[in-house]
């Protein structure tokens, strides 16, 4: 074979291989997670129910501020310990460890107060009637819960008003509610509850302004964020 031909025979291998069909392989499919529910709006509404429901006791809202307050304990165990503690579980799903621990920790609250109620469990019965001691324990229970808000309000100082604002009226109550056990203060027991009121609105306030979002709302409630 001359030159001439095995130079023409080599330029048609390389026009046919320029014009050889590619194979692509398809992309893998792209795997997306299950979508995540905002656990706030239900966290925040059980918080603020059953505080609202304690804090008219305590205020003395047609009763006795010093009277039973029982009716809060189913409350306390599935609404406001139970639901609010499975919308902490679902906060540390979605990432968000101030709402995991803030929902967490005030539905171990609930839980742990409704059970002082309980006779089952003991626990004012082991004091007998020795009322005073009592309600130091009570004062003790109440500033540690105060001390636990008084951390979250700090950790929340760049969320929103709305969040900021709840935080720090929880710790007012929680203190007036520490003092009047220390103090046997029945009017700084209604000053605890009329706080405690306050803070369950503002609570309820967040829980709509998170229910209202721009896919199912026609309108948004201004929260000021901070950051």
């Amino acid at each position: 074979m001359s030159v001439n031909e095995q130079q023409q025979v080599a330029a048609m291998h390389d026009v046919e291989s320029k014009y050889e069909p590619t194979h692509y392989q398809n992309p893998p499919p792209v795997m997306t997670g299950p979508t995540i529910a905002n656990p706030g709006p239900l966290g925040l509404s059980s918080f603020a129910l059953t505080t609202f429901v304690l804090s008219l006791h305590n205020a003395g809202a047609g009763l006795s501020a010093s009277g039973p307050s029982n009716v809060v304990v189913g409350l306390g165990f599935f609404y406001g310990g139970l639901v609010q503690l499975l919308a902490g579980m679902w906060e540390f799903r979605t990432g968000n460890t101030f709402g995991a621990t803030a929902f967490s920790s005030y539905g171990g609250f609930w839980l742990s107060y409704a059970t002082i109620f309980v006779p089952g469990f003991g626990v004012l019965e082991g004091y007998g009637t020795d009322t005073k001691v009592l309600d130091q324990s009570l004062g003790i229970y109440l500033l540690s819960w105060a001390i636990m808000t008084a951390i979250l309000l700090i950790a929340c100082h760049r969320s929103t008003m709305g969040l900021a604002s709840m935080f720090f009226c929880l710790f007012i109550t929680f203190v007036l509610l520490a003092a009047s056990k220390f103090n046997n203060s029945e009017t700084t027991l209604i000053a605890g509850g009329a706080f405690g009121v306050i803070t369950s609105i503002i609570a309820w306030y967040n829980a709509l302004s998170g229910l209202l979002t721009k896919e199912s709302s026609y309108f948004q409630l201004p929260t000021g964020r901070l950051n």
